[in-house]
């Protein structure tokens, strides 16, 4: 299912990739991903997301602005950025990005050691790396059930209804 078959009214959780195609206006997902914002904009969606998430968006827009900045390549970026960390206050658009998402409407959620360890049995029960089986424990902590994310990965997950951009 898509982001446009979200029924009205219900709470959904962003992983971090919708949040990163909308952010970066993604030539094939952008669009979706920037309409679900605005749904959640509109109150007609609850959004949610994790602290881990966001890490994890910010990263990811962090390294992207640097690949557009500097001109670098894609492999390595992360290293490259490490080698070169004078050059990170440079980049602006992932700090931007990050202090929107509150105002955006979406409610931003704590992680806790105690949904730490319930993702690991979750990874080992439904074959999850470790963010998605965090992603899984916070959702049940919180008893969402639809997801907003183009990762099939959570398709083994019981219980979770995974809606993706297009």
């Amino acid at each position: 299912m898509t982001f446009g078959q979200i029924p009205p009214g219900v709470g959904v959780f962003l992983d971090a990739n919708s949040l990163i195609y909308h952010f970066t206006n993604d030539a094939t997902f952008g669009k979706s991903c920037t309409q679900l914002v605005k749904r959640i904009e509109q109150k007609t969606l609850s959004g949610f997301t994790s602290a881990h998430c966001l890490a994890d968006v910010a990263h990811r827009l962090m390294t992207i602005e640097a690949i557009s900045v500097f001109g670098w390549p894609r492999p390595g970026i992360a290293s490259r950025l490490r080698k070169n960390h004078s050059e990170i206050p440079k980049l602006t658009v992932y700090q931007q990005a990050i202090a929107s998402v509150a105002l955006l409407g979406i409610q931003i959620l704590p992680i806790t050691s105690a949904l730490v360890e319930a993702a690991t049995i979750l990874c080992q029960k439904y074959q999850l790396l470790t963010g998605d089986g965090l992603i899984v424990a916070v959702m049940q902590h919180q008893a969402l059930s639809h997801l907003a994310s183009n990762d099939p990965d959570f398709d083994r997950v019981p219980g979770l209804t995974r809606f993706s951009p297009v």
